[in-house]
């Protein structure tokens, strides 16, 4: 029982602090997505425009979450979770989005972005089912994921003569 509470602790504890877990649903590759903990689960938004892909996450209904340190940024533990749905406009859809507009970074449309969410986008919640696994001994480094983000280009050519005159003038 001690055991289950010590678990149940750092999970809730770590995922908290952590502004982003490592998710991997069945047979998809593990994505960094930011989340808030709210009511005992870290809760997302995502699959629109313009937000985090959550591939696979509601059609499996069981994800493995892992989640960094934020000093160090290194695992600290990992845990099974059951992926639930939140139908919009319900009460753990309203509750959940407060949460989570509030560290939305950069949004496009500001204030009517949960208007978009409802319309547009999943809210998901990953509970805690109490299993927590143990961290794997290597690293587990791999390739970036494909994504439709740029690269920077090269520098334009007049650049670098610009910045020589402004440290010559100085």
């Amino acid at each position: 029982m001690t055991s289950e509470l010590l678990d149940r602790a750092l999970v809730e504890e770590a995922t908290k602090k952590s502004g982003l877990v490592w998710v991997q649903g069945p047979g998809a590759p593990a994505r960094a997505l930011w989340h808030v903990w709210h009511a005992g689960a870290a809760c997302l938004v995502g699959d629109g425009p313009g937000e985090q892909p959550l591939p696979g996450l509601v059609d499996s209904g069981t994800a493995e979450v892992t989640v960094r340190s934020k000093d160090k940024g290194g695992r600290l533990v990992s845990w099974a979770a059951r992926v639930v749905e939140l139908a919009p406009g319900s009460e753990a859809w309203e509750a959940a989005v407060g949460e989570l507009k509030g560290k939305r970074l950069n949004a496009p449309d500001g204030e009517a972005m949960t208007e978009r969410w409802a319309r547009e986008c999943r809210v998901l919640r990953l509970e805690p089912t109490g299993v927590v696994g143990s961290l794997p001994d290597g690293d587990l480094a791999e390739p970036p994921l494909p994504t439709p983000a740029t690269t920077r280009e090269p520098i334009p050519a007049g650049l670098p003569r610009l910045l020589l005159k402004r440290r010559k003038r100085g």
